[in-house]
C-alpha cells in the first residue's frame, strides 16, 4: 500500500446499486480532492454482477479485495430472478456472507428528518419536524443466520419450514454496548427492542442490557416490546435516541422508519465490527428502476459520508458532505421519488452534480 493510501473496494452490486453507488464514488473523489484522503477505489464484483460474469456469488477475489481494504461501499443485492430460488441458494446472500466475512456485527442506520423533506412525509409536520435518531441493529445473528434452517416434506405429504432464532451472551453484549456508546454522544437515552413477552432470546436480550446498564448510569434505558415500537415510530418518532435490537426486528423498523424521512432512497448505514466497515444505503435494488438513471443517490451519498466519518475518521469531510446534500435539497433538488415537492425530477447523475457543485 502506498504511503497516505486509504484502500476502500466498491462493490454496486447489482439493480441500481450500480448507479447510485457511482454517484457516491464521485462525491467520495470530490471529497478526496477537497480534503486530500488518500482513497484508494477499487471496484469487484458480487451477487447477481459475478454470478452473471461467471463467478460464485462471492468471488474470492472479492473477498481478497475486501481483506485488503479498510472500508466497504456497496450498493444493492437481488434481482427477479431469485424468486425462484430457496433462500440459502440466491446470489443476494452474498451481502449476509460479506457481513459474516467482515463481522460487521453493528449496522448503524441514522433516521434525521430534513427541514426541506418534512412536506414529503406521510405524517405530519409537527409530529416529524426535528426527528433525529440511530437505529443500531444486530447484522450476524438471529432469524437469517441460525441452524437448522429449511423445508421439509412429512410422510403425509404435507411441508414444514423451519427456521432458527439463536443468539448468544456475547452476541448481544456486544451490539448493546455499541449502542450505549452511541447514547453518550448523543442525547443519552436508549430503547431496547424485543418481544420478550413471547420469545426467549428477547429475554436474553433483555438480562443482557439490564446488567451493561449499571456500567451506564448516566444512560436512560428503556425496553419496548417490537409491535408498540412500530407504533410509537408513527405517533411519537422525536422521543427516539438510540434504539438497539436484534437483526429480524432491526430490519423491519428501519424500513418503516425510512418513510418518516419522505424517502427510503434517503437513509444510509454503517456496519461496523472489529475489521473495515461496510456502508450501504438500506433501499434494495428496485430492478424495475435500474438502468433508467432515475433512483435517489442520496442513501448512498450519505453513506459515503459515514464511511468518511467511521472508517476514515474524518468528521470534517463527512460534515461537509453532508451539508452539501442538504443544500442541493434546501435549493429544490429533487430526484424522482421526491419530484412530487418540487419541480422537475433530477436524474440521479444531476442530483450527483448537485451535490458535488456544494462539496
Amino acid at each position: 500500500m502506498a504511503p497516505g493510501m486509504f484502500p476502500i473496494a466498491v462493490l454496486p452490486g447489482d439493480g441500481i446499486g450500480v448507479e447510485v453507488v457511482a454517484e457516491a464514488v464521485r462525491v467520495l473523489e470530490g471529497a478526496d480532492r477537497r480534503f486530500q484522503l488518500g482513497l484508494e477505489l477499487r471496484e469487484g464484483l458480487i451477487a447477481w454482477a459475478a454470478v452473471r460474469a461467471g463467478r460464485p456469488r462471492l468471488p474470492e477475489e472479492t473477498r481478497r479485495l475486501v481483506a485488503d481494504s479498510r472500508a466497504v461501499l456497496f450498493g444493492a443485492a437481488g434481482l427477479p430472478e431469485s424468486e425462484g430460488l430457496a433462500p440459502r441458494d440466491r446470489p443476494e446472500r452474498a451481502l449476509l456472507e460479506l457481513r459474516r466475512l467482515l463481522d460487521c456485527f453493528a449496522n448503524l442506520r441514522p433516521v434525521r428528518v430534513l427541514e426541506p423533506l418534512i412536506p414529503a412525509s406521510p405524517l405530519r409536520a409537527e409530529v416529524v419536524r426535528g426527528v433525529d435518531f440511530v437505529v443500531v441493529r444486530e447484522l450476524t445473528g438471529g432469524l437469517y443466520f441460525g441452524e437448522p434452517r429449511g423445508i421439509e416434506r412429512l410422510p403425509d405429504g404435507r411441508e414444514r419450514a423451519v427456521d432458527t432464532m439463536v443468539y448468544s451472551t456475547d452476541e448481544i453484549e456486544r451490539v448493546v454496548r455499541v449502542s450505549f456508546d452511541l447514547a453518550r454522544g448523543r442525547r443519552r437515552r436508549l430503547v431496547c427492542v424485543d418481544k420478550a413477552n413471547a420469545l426467549e432470546t428477547s429475554t436474553l436480550w433483555r438480562r443482557v442490557v439490564d446488567r451493561l446498564a449499571a456500567d451506564h448510569p448516566d444512560v436512560t434505558v428503556e425496553h419496548m416490546y417490537v409491535d408498540n415500537c412500530a407504533m410509537q415510530l408513527l405517533r411519537r418518532p422525536r422521543d427516539f435516541d438510540v434504539i438497539v435490537t436484534e437483526n429480524l426486528f432491526g430490519d423491519i423498523l428501519t424500513d418503516e422508519a425510512a418513510a418518516l424521512t419522505g424517502s427510503i432512497g434517503m437513509l444510509p448505514s454503517a456496519s461496523l465490527g472489529a475489521g473495515a466497515g461496510l456502508f450501504e444505503p438500506i433501499h434494495g435494488s428496485a430492478p424495475d428502476l435500474a438502468g433508467r438513471g432515475v433512483a435517489n443517490p442520496l442513501g448512498a451519498i450519505l453513506s459515503a459520508a459515514l464511511l468518511l466519518r467511521w472508517a476514515c475518521r474524518r468528521e470534517d469531510a463527512a460534515a461537509a458532505v453532508e451539508a452539501a446534500v442538504g443544500a442541493a435539497l434546501a435549493e429544490g433538488m429533487r430526484t424522482a421519488d421526491l419530484a412530487g415537492l418540487s419541480g422537475p425530477a433530477l436524474t440521479s447523475r444531476q442530483m450527483g452534480d448537485a451535490v458535488l457543485a456544494r462539496l
